[in-house]
């Protein structure tokens, strides 16, 4: 089922009812290129070293893959490459991307629906992005990272307890297969799971 085709049925089922849920990365946003440009610097920096030359994948680049690409990194390194990352990620907030239909979804809804962010981002970082893109009033709540840590990093779950919601009240837009399993784990029906990826739309999975 495509996203448009879930949607009409949303619709059908009285989606004016319900709360929706926004993730940021890779869904609202494009930030692949950003966050690999900000990596780039923080291992030039600490190591010397040219990641654009080792990794060329069009795949989001991750703290996991930065240790496979330089498996003799200390614990000290690593952590002071992600200090440097999450610090100069400013510098390429025009190597963002908005996606164009997401938000057409929220100004759609936002009039009879509360839009959520749902991010898995720091404030920080996502505050920086949503006001690089005129989006920081959008949202009728905003959560973090830091929101989720006394609920084993799951988001969802926070979110539904924070808000006094069921499963069946909320519909989920997000790219990432780890969080769309825990929102099913938590029993979001799967027509309310939209997988809507910033590079092309892709049905739920």
């Amino acid at each position: 089922m495509t996203t448009t085709q879930q949607l009409q049925k949303l619709k059908n089922d009285k989606i004016s009812s319900q709360i929706l849920l926004f993730d940021l990365d890779g869904t609202l946003i494009d930030t692949d290129e950003a966050n690999f440009l900000a990596y780039t610097e923080a291992v030039k920096q600490v190591k010397n070293i040219d990641l654009d030359l080792l990794y060329q994948s069009n795949e989001r680049f991750t703290r996991e893959k930065l240790s496979l690409i330089i498996p003799n990194l200390t614990a000290k390194e690593v952590k002071r490459i992600i200090e440097i990352k999450t610090n100069v990620f400013y510098k390429y907030l025009q190597n963002t991307k908005l996606n164009i239909a997401v938000l057409e979804i929220i100004k759609q809804f936002s009039k009879t629906n509360k839009i959520i962010l749902a991010t898995s981002s720091h404030k920080l970082k996502a505050d920086l992005l949503l006001k690089h893109h005129s989006l920081s009033d959008i949202f009728y709540e905003k959560y973090y990272k830091e929101n989720y840590a006394s609920v084993e990093n799951n988001k969802y779950k926070y979110i539904l307890d924070d808000l006094n919601a069921q499963p069946n009240d909320v519909v989920v837009f997000e790219d990432t297969k780890d969080e769309i399993t825990k929102a099913m784990l938590l029993n979001i029906p799967s027509i309310n799971i939209i997988n809507f990826k910033i590079k092309g739309e892709r049905s739920y999975e």
